[in-house]
């Protein structure tokens, strides 16, 4: 059985090539972001709604990542923003190869940070590292309070869990203080942001902290 070896020699190839992103992008100084999420959570909505309360500070560009189409990457255009379709064709996530054919057709010279909306899945982009600085898993108020229970991999990697939909709350059964224990419990390091993409209602916390993390990525690169 060469079932777990070939797996091995796969990440272990995938990991090189992060490294080689990881490393454009910090001679480039951008801060890359993985943001993994279900379907539906709304990535393409909290990409819009954090270029827009980022504008004047922070030069966004995205990498948007899907199974087909490219109607996420239109409304991503439509915004100003400079942005690179890629289409697994069937795939259930975005991969190193990938991104590194996405970097070279982006303007990072013109960049600060870079939002990489990975294909709606919950399980197969846990482990596939792209070269990002930072992993950020998004959900919403009608997935469901227990997705930290259900899918595990992806939170326990988490530098951010952001919880979208504020707004649905009085319609929904989204106990917020059962999954904040299930978080802290799970990666007590990791930031937790609730907001809405649809009112506004939070988006500065998530906004400044992305500010915040692209300010002490420079630090780190120039000591």
């Amino acid at each position: 059985m060469r079932t777990i070896p070939v797996i091995q020699e796969i990440l272990s190839a995938n990991d090189e090539l992060a490294q080689e992103n990881r490393e454009r992008l910090n001679r480039a100084g951008v801060l890359a972001v993985n943001l993994m999420s279900a379907p539906g959570a709304g990535k393409t909505s909290l990409i819009l709604r954090t270029a827009q309360a980022l504008r004047g500070q922070l030069r966004l560009g995205v990498v948007e990542g899907d199974v087909a189409s490219q109607v996420d990457a239109d409304r991503v255009a439509a915004a100003g923003l400079p942005v690179v379709q890629i289409n697994t064709g069937g795939g259930c996530h975005l991969d190193a190869n990938m991104l590194r054919a996405a970097l070279g057709r982006l303007p990072l010279e013109q960049m600060d940070l870079l939002i990489v909306e990975n294909v709606g899945n919950l399980i197969c982009p846990a482990s596939f590292r792209l070269g990002e600085h930072l992993r950020v898993v998004l959900t919403s108020l009608a997935e469901g309070d227990d997705k930290p229970q259900k899918y595990p991999d992806l939170f326990l990697q988490a530098d951010a869990i952001v919880v979208n939909k504020l707004d649905l709350e009085a319609y929904l059964d989204f106990d917020r203080q059962r999954f904040r224990k299930l978080v802290q419990a799970m990666n007590p390091h990791a930031a937790l942001f609730e907001l809405s993409c649809r009112n506004g209602e939070g988006v500065e916390a998530w906004t400044t902290w992305l500010y915040q993390q692209r300010q002490a990525l420079l630090a780190r690169l120039n000591p």
